[in-house]
């Protein structure tokens, strides 16, 4: 893997970004070819009972065939375009550390026919495993984006399975916009209809973001396949989704990056191409006795899956990361950051820094293992140096850097229930401002 300095998010950006979402992917192995070699039945008439499918199910089977058909707003496009972007950006810079080095060198060792690439390499590989891969990278580094409904990220999955399946299948890059949208869509409703991340229990119950990107990827990739009604129903997400949150004990990264990025995309191109290549399965996943809401919601409300689509566009509601660190801690530096122009904050001069955080984020960012995760060591970083770089927030020795410890002792988290009720807006606008850090300065 190439370590030229101009592999950079800027340059990935302004270079090709035009090239990748204006006009065709770059195909290695089409999807009608892969459909050529299909049973005679891979794509079987439609002959289920009507009456065994809910008007939900129904209705989100044919929202998710018709995507490639169904122009999008100009300023949904646009938005789409700039978390595309921004998804691939993360690619690059994620596949330079561990969690994406490891993903790329796995598939990599498991061959498979050249039908996607693993951004930021010169590898070619199968569909499903570019998409395994490229997710990970996505969220190697928290630079990904983040939807507050849950929270939830978006990006790591839907563009990840809309890339590796535009490849797989050929299509333009217009097709890549309509897919990635419709994934951002149906993760959004999917967290709000199963009741998912409304409170510390229900988080600690189902991680809203290893539940999501298996949906979000799966309908992704069954659009640019073009799976009918029939087929999206079949298409095996709920069965490969679980939820468990355990991520929060990940040291490394890694496995965070596969449970939030690469297990989802990996699930929903190898669910999508499955049922291409002719598996059926179960009618509707959603309803009957056994279903997606009786397995996996705290609080259903089946009606919100379908709620709005095609009104309502969640890439609006999606933020794009200033910091390459996690949510929780976004606002914190931003209030470093404002903290630092002061001349008397300084590491000499500082007594006491206490930071105001809602007590659900406390479990995700309290002197975490991983430095782009912990709200002590950002903080107390940050002001040693002065500001924060990429290289310096993902410098896991830092950690242990003495001059870093020495401040860090002085990082006092606050929790706030008060804060909580703040949740429901930033639902609706993204706006993370009142979580934040005070600092107490003066001579020592």
């Amino acid at each position: 893997m190439s370590d030229a300095p101009d592999h950079t998010r800027r340059w990935l950006i302004n270079a090709s970004g035009a090239a990748i979402l204006s006009n065709a992917v770059p195909v290695t192995a089409t999807y009608a070819q892969t459909a050529a070699a299909a049973p005679p039945n891979a794509r079987p008439e439609s002959h289920g009972d009507p009456s065994t499918i809910s008007p939900v199910t129904t209705a989100l089977a044919d929202y998710v065939a018709k995507t490639l058909d169904r122009e999008l707003p100009a300023a949904v496009v646009a938005r789409t375009k700039l978390h595309v972007l921004d998804t691939i950006a993360a690619m690059v810079s994620g596949s330079r550390l561990k969690p994406g080095d490891f993903a790329a060198r796995y598939v990599d060792s498991l061959g498979g026919k050249p039908q996607a690439m693993v951004i930021g390499t010169g590898i070619v590989t199968s569909a499903v495993n570019a998409a395994l891969a490229n997710a990970m990278a996505a969220h190697a580094d928290e630079t990904d984006d983040t939807n507050p409904v849950g929270p939830f990220h978006a990006g790591c999955g839907a563009v990840s399975a809309a890339l590796a399946s535009a490849e797989l299948a050929g299509r333009t890059g217009s097709d890549v916009l309509r897919a990635v949208a419709l994934g951002y869509d149906i993760g959004a409703r999917l967290i709000v209809s199963l009741g998912v991340g409304a409170g510390a229990a229900a988080t600690r119950r189902h991680s809203p973001s290893c539940l999501t990107t298996t949906f979000v990827a799966t309908a992704a990739a069954a659009a640019m396949l073009r799976l009918d009604p029939r087929q999206v129903r079949h298409a095996y997400a709920a069965q490969q989704a679980s939820g468990i949150g355990f991520w929060e004990r990940d040291r490394e990264h890694i496995e965070k990056a596969f449970d939030f990025g690469g297990m989802g995309a990996r699930n929903g191109v190898m669910a999508a191409t499955m049922v291409a290549s002719g598996f059926t399965a179960v009618e509707d996943p959603f309803s009957g006795d056994q279903n997606v809401f009786t397995a996996l919601a705290d609080n259903p409300a089946p009606d919100k899956l379908v709620a709005e689509l095609g009104t309502r566009f969640d890439v609006f509601s999606t933020t794009i990361k200033k910091w390459c660190v996690g949510s929780p801690l976004q606002s914190v530096m931003d209030s470093v950051a404002v903290l630092l122009e002061d001349p008397a904050v300084r590491a000499g001069n500082i007594k006491r820094i206490a930071v105001d955080i809602p007590t659900e984020s406390l479990r995700i960012v309290d002197n975490s293992t991983i430095p782009d995760l912990c709200l002590q060591h950002i903080v107390a970083l940050m002001i040693v140096d002065g500001d924060a770089t990429f290289a310096s927030v993902h410098d896991v020795p830092r950690m242990s850097d003495p001059k870093v410890l020495a401040i860090r002792k002085l990082v006092e988290v606050v929790p706030s229930r008060e804060l909580w009720p703040c949740r429901r807006a930033r639902r609706l606008c993204g706006s993370r401002r009142r979580t934040g850090a005070r600092s107490a300065a003066g001579p020592t």
